[in-house]
């Protein structure tokens, strides 16, 4: 191939009961070809030091990732990629960054539908973290 294809910024979000060490093998292949990767621990996931019983709203799980979609600089664009419940937070996320996010993958993941934005879900429902991110 003539010339070095173009750098990306990938922001891989984890799915309920994982964290970001999920996404080891992908990263490291990403990076391998020269991309940057973003991976974090959703709010009570994998290594984050919160407790779920602390967590009070979709919002206060989603928080790391708004965090780092919050840092990304205004004039830079990147590639969402989620996994099962991630689907949900990257659509929290596609819903508060539009201009910083170039494409969204949903592998295997809850993708919401075309004719509601993406909180809709959340509100409708009163989502119930215990209930998506427990164990039991």
């Amino acid at each position: 191939m003539e010339g070095k294809q173009q750098q990306k910024h990938f922001v891989l979000v984890h799915g309920a009961c994982h964290g970001a060490w999920c996404w080891y093998r992908l990263q490291t292949l990403l990076e391998a070809e020269g991309h940057r990767v973003a991976v974090m621990d959703l709010a009570a996931s994998g290594i984050d030091p919160k407790m779920l019983d602390e967590l009070r709203t979709f919002s206060d799980y989603n928080q790391p990732l708004l965090e780092v979609m919050e840092s990304i600089p205004p004039d830079e664009k990147v590639v969402l990629v989620a996994h099962s419940l991630g689907g949900l937070n990257i659509a929290f996320a596609m819903e508060k960054y539009p201009h910083k996010i170039s494409v969204a993958v949903f592998i295997a993941a809850y993708m919401p539908d075309t004719v509601h934005r993406p909180s809709y879900f959340v509100e409708k429902v009163r989502l119930d973290l215990h209930c998506l991110l427990s164990y039991n």
